[in-house]
């Protein structure tokens, strides 16, 4: 067995890749299950729990509309360095701790000014509309952006499920709230649970991508499971992720980031390298991945490169409604 250097130049793995003994065992009991066919197409995937899912495939067709040329992230960076405050707030908590969440059974409630409010479990949801697998840019607020390779379908089939009425202009997405799955819940970083936003027409844009998995596989837990928003045009917050419910409403929903501090994070958060963050520059990003010393910092791209959604703003101060 190959042992690549760990700490500080030692011999010693790092300890998030030490497999623990229950991991490896349920993990070789699923490759049992693929080997005999148990898990050949989505209407047979279940989710289980974070050692299952790191070996459960996604199939889904490449869709050529969404296919960016630049070098996509690596699967380790994109895993391991993430935002998910529900789990904790340094970068490499959620890798770590997001074991605990549940991912089965999950079902979504459509609630609000629709026709008739609904359950959907997951596997309702995998089937509502095929799969399609499509390379986004997502730009984080910091300033760091990945280039991934997300599984799902437009949230548009979801929202034509829902059949909203004259009423519904936004939509509120509710997250998980469960502390016992969610360590960081015990802390008020934000006012939990996670909800964010959008406008109905936003949200009805070919864009926007209800997701179910990336590069290949289903979400891990650290990135979003079981079924995730990924709105590739604004920054990454606005990307709820492990939803719950999907709520249809006539006034614009107070968001979390949006409520803990307003005057940073407003509600429409759009990537627009010309309105600074107050406390740094939006101008530039930093690509995961290219970490070289003498690595340039990437000019940033207005709507993050996603020049289709431009007339979504038309006639709007994009400074004041930021």
């Amino acid at each position: 067995m190959l042992i690549l250097p760990g700490p500080n130049g030692t011999d010693r793995p790092y300890a998030s890749e030490i497999t623990p003994r229950e991991v490896f065992e349920k993990r070789r009991k699923l490759l049992g299950m693929l080997a005999a066919g148990g898990l050949a197409g989505v209407s047979g995937l279940r989710w289980t729990d974070a050692a299952a899912q790191a070996t459960q495939r996604l199939a889904a067709a490449a869709n050529p509309a969404y296919q960016l040329t630049e070098k996509q992230t690596s699967r380790k960076d994109a895993t391991t360095y993430n935002n998910f405050y529900e789990f904790g707030t340094d970068k490499a908590d959620p890798a770590q701790t997001a074991g605990t969440l549940k991912t089965h059974p999950w079902s979504i409630s459509i609630e609000g000014e629709v026709k008739k409010p609904f359950v959907l479990d997951l596997e309702a949801l995998l089937k509502l509309a095929p799969m399609e697998e499509r390379i986004y840019r997502l730009r984080c607020v910091e300033g760091w952006s990945m280039v991934i390779p997300w599984i799902g379908y437009s949230l548009s089939h979801l929202i034509r499920r829902a059949e909203p009425n004259g009423n519904a202009r936004y939509i509120e997405f509710v997250t998980l709230n469960d502390k016992k799955q969610m360590p960081g819940l015990n802390y008020p970083v934000l006012d939990w649970p996670y909800t964010e936003g959008l406008r109905l027409d936003e949200a009805n844009h070919p864009l926007t991508l209800l997701t179910f998995g990336m590069y290949g596989e289903v979400l891990p837990n650290q990135n979003g499971a079981p079924v995730r928003l990924t709105v590739p045009w604004k920054y990454g917050f606005k990307s709820a992720k492990s939803i719950v419910k999907i709520r249809f409403v006539r006034d614009q929903p107070q968001t979390s980031w949006n409520r803990a501090n307003g005057r940073e994070y407003g509600f429409y958060s759009n990537v627009n390298p010309e309105v600074d963050h107050p406390r740094w520059s939006q101008a530039s990003e930093r690509r995961i991945g290219e970490d070289g010393l003498f690595t340039r910092k990437r000019k940033t791209l207005m709507f993050n490169g996603y020049q289709e959604v431009a007339s979504l703003y038309s006639g709007m101060d994009l400074r004041k409604f930021y």
